[in-house]
């Protein structure tokens, strides 16, 4: 954390943090308004939540479209000025959508646990997604996962499901089509009794995150110095190269969050970084995966090297299948 003094002018003693509607947006948000009350606890701060039309329809969001139309929305805000801060997950922002000019972002808040998990029915009889029966039903909402478990499983059924963790675990238990579902550690905000539900969390090498997995970004306008000094305060290194480093992979794939793939960076003990990708089917039959490493500040030289291995070896085909 750097050593110095931030001071925002008078009219910034309330800020103002935008944020998407879900309940895993709003406690990223708060999370984000409580790291910056230590640096500055004077500063009074407002969550304001914005809902897209998107977002109003059944599974909206879940499209590429809805996550691109939330992004464009809390954009529009900040260069407008009705709000200062705007709170993204790192996974929902499409990386083929450049940021507009005037804004960036100014803090990558240290990253979560980017496993997954897979859920169970409350009085399901397993456990463990290998205790499931051939046939058995699995939920899961996105292309990722898809292609990852049957890859590992290709005798089990699975279904589609939308919303945010929470809403997937109700809507579990609400009925007794399939099992589990399988939905990331970090976006489940409420505990989920009963007591007899199981819970499997899930390895990398099983199952690879989505990129920008468990990643808070907070955007600001380049031109409030002030605000971006204070962003600076709250900024982690790691996950900054980290994220740069798959969304680099992304970009260069041409891929987007519903594109069959995965990828993972994270820091090896001598400082340098590491990088998974992976692209596969969507029935798990068929996987490329290429990992590769480089130095602690290039990022983006690993991204790219690792997206233009992915491709030499023909990726683009199963991409766009």
């Amino acid at each position: 954390m750097p050593i110095f003094e931030v001071v925002l002018p008078v009219e910034q003693q309330r800020l103002r943090i935008g944020t998407r509607v879900s309940p895993t947006a709003r406690v990223h948000a708060l999370h984000v308004r409580d790291l910056l009350a230590k640096a500055l606890p004077e500063i009074s701060m407002e969550i304001i939540p914005i809902e897209t039309a998107a977002e109003r329809r059944v599974g909206g969001f879940a499209s590429l479209h809805g996550r691109t139309a939330a992004k464009r929305e809390l954009d529009k805000r900040l260069l407008s000025g009705q709000i200062d801060l705007a709170v993204h997950w790192m996974k929902e922002v499409p990386s083929d959508s450049t940021v507009p000019e005037g804004i960036t972002f100014g803090a990558y808040i240290r990253r979560e646990d980017i496993h997954d998990v897979a859920v169970f029915r409350a009085g399901s009889p397993y456990r463990t997604l290998a205790e499931l029966p051939p046939g058995a039903g699995v939920g899961v909402a996105s292309v990722h996962r898809c292609g990852q478990l049957l890859r590992y499983r290709p005798d089990l059924t699975v279904h589609t499901t939308h919303g945010d963790a929470d809403s997937q675990i109700d809507a579990l238990d609400a009925q007794d089509e399939y099992e589990a579902v399988i939905v990331a550690h970090s976006e489940i905000a409420r505990p989920h009794p009963p007591e007899d539900r199981a819970m499997q969390p899930l390895d990398l090498e099983m199952m690879c995150p989505p990129i920008g997995a468990a990643a808070i970004g907070v955007a600001c306008r380049i031109d409030d110095v002030p605000l971006a000094d204070l962003l600076y305060t709250i900024d982690d290194p790691l996950t900054r190269a980290h994220i740069t480093a798959e969304r680099t992979l992304q970009h260069g794939l041409r891929a987007h969050y519903d594109s069959p793939i995965a990828g993972h960076c994270w820091s090896l003990p001598d400082g340098r970084l590491s990088l998974r990708g992976l692209v596969f089917t969507r029935d798990g039959r068929h996987m490329v995966e290429v990992c590769e490493q480089d130095a602690g500040n290039r990022p983006t030289r690993l991204g790219t090297r690792v997206a233009a291995a992915l491709l030499s070896r023909g990726v683009g085909a199963l991409i766009s299948h």
